[in-house]
């Protein structure tokens, strides 16, 4: 079988934006909108971390021999903290692949050639550009199937869906994904923690589990949450009350007022940012986990937070 990736000629010049530094800031156009039309891979690393410089340029490599097939986003997690920490970065060289707006598959560590080679291979089948094993295109209509029942709200259509492919492909993550977030939109909690723990160790960092993931913790959270109207009239009595500015923004999440729960964080921690060790911060960077990256609201948030910390 002939491979899907060939070397570049000598004289080809690859796309000016095809691969390129980016940051905390830009993350959503540069990464999340150009991932709808070509897989982005984004390369996590800093000026210090030795295999970081030794992966950079095998993947610059094998993404400029995919001829625009993939592109390559560079971020340094010096200068990007926040950015870093939202995606649970604990160690680098680590390297996200995003489609479709989200993430969908990553590796850590300075792996050889050769698995950065199977690894561009499988974002280029993933998103279509090159022709799939037997079965692989059944497979991807069906969860387009069920991807679209999601957005029209039919979720048990899309649940028989995702159930289905899982009897084929017992460990598709997006598969397992998808069921765990429809268990999650019917209040199904049980049923969506039982997904979720079916998950392989390798990809429970994945950002759409660890959003799913905080949205079933925050769910557990807001079972706590007092009555919005008491919390209110303590909040505005006493600003530095902090206590029930936090449990007001939990009341307003279980609420579904999600954009309140936000605020009143973001106020919380510009009033006092190391209250009770960054609890708001942390409380914020939760909610941002359940919202998703692609989500505006958490984009926005993200924005305001960081001119909140840097200014």
């Amino acid at each position: 079988m002939e491979p899907m990736l060939k070397s570049a000629a000598p004289d080809a010049a690859p796309p000016a934006d095809l691969v390129k530094e980016s940051d905390q800031t830009k993350f959503a156009k540069d990464v999340l909108e150009a991932s709808r039309t070509v897989p982005v891979i984004v390369d996590f690393w800093a000026p210090w971390c030795g295999p970081c410089k030794t992966l950079q340029p095998i993947i610059e490599k094998v993404v400029t021999e995919a001829k625009g097939a993939v592109k390559l986003v560079k971020i340094n997690i010096d200068q990007n903290q926040m950015l870093a920490q939202q995606l649970r970065i604990q160690s680098i060289p680590a390297v996200y692949a995003f489609f479709g707006g989200r993430p969908v598959d990553g590796f850590m560590g300075a792996v050889p050639e050769s698995q950065i080679r199977e690894f561009v291979n499988r974002l280029v089948q993933a998103s279509g550009a090159a022709p799939g094993a037997d079965g692989a295109d059944d497979l991807n209509a069906a969860l387009e199937h069920a991807k679209q029942a999601v957005a029209e709200a039919d979720f048990q259509l899309a649940a028989q869906i995702y159930n289905e492919v899982l009897e084929v492909a017992p460990d598709n993550l997006p598969a397992l994904a998808g069921l765990a977030r429809c268990y999650v939109q019917e209040g199904q909690v049980d049923q969506a923690k039982a997904i979720l723990a079916r998950v392989p160790a390798k990809d429970k960092t994945n950002a759409e589990i660890v959003a799913l993931q905080a949205q079933l913790d925050l769910a557990e959270q807001a079972k706590a949450a007092g009555p919005i109207g008491e919390l209110k009239a303590k909040a505005a009595a006493e600003p530095k009350d902090f206590q029930s500015r936090l449990d007001l923004a939990m009341a307003y999440w279980a609420g579904n007022q999600k954009q309140e729960a936000v605020d009143e964080l973001l106020d919380m921690i510009k009033a006092d940012r190391n209250w009770n060790e960054a609890a708001a911060r942390q409380q914020l960077l939760k909610f941002f986990e359940a919202l998703g990256f692609a989500d505006p609201l958490a984009v926005a948030g993200r924005k305001r937070l960081s001119t909140i910390l840097f200014s």
